[in-house]
């Protein structure tokens, strides 16, 4: 998940920063103008590449809260199941002794 992830984030951003440079390479503006949107652009694309890392840890936090959750409860039914198979051994146990 979080594999596909990050590849969905590198294509966004690749996209967007091609997107923006042709956009501004195809503007008929003066070059004050056109470096001025290029900072901008690039402030843009900051802000959304840190939403979306910051949103992405929170996904990635919670997935992991998950999973500790669940590991916890798997944890729990395995050790109920040993208990009860050595409790049937015991009394197979004691039957061959008797």
């Amino acid at each position: 998940m979080a594999s596909s992830t990050g590849k969905t984030l590198i294509a966004l951003a690749s996209g967007a920063a091609i997107g923006a440079v042709l956009g501004i390479l195809f503007a008929p503006d003066k070059g004050d103008k056109t470096r001025k949107k290029i900072k901008d652009g690039y402030k843009d694309l900051e802000r959304d590449m840190k939403a979306k890392l910051a949103n992405a840890k929170v996904d990635l936090e919670h997935t992991y809260e998950e999973m500790l959750s669940n590991m916890s409860y798997k944890t729990e039914d395995v050790i109920t199941f040993l208990e009860k198979k050595l409790a049937d051994l015991k009394e197979q146990n004691a039957k061959l002794h008797k």
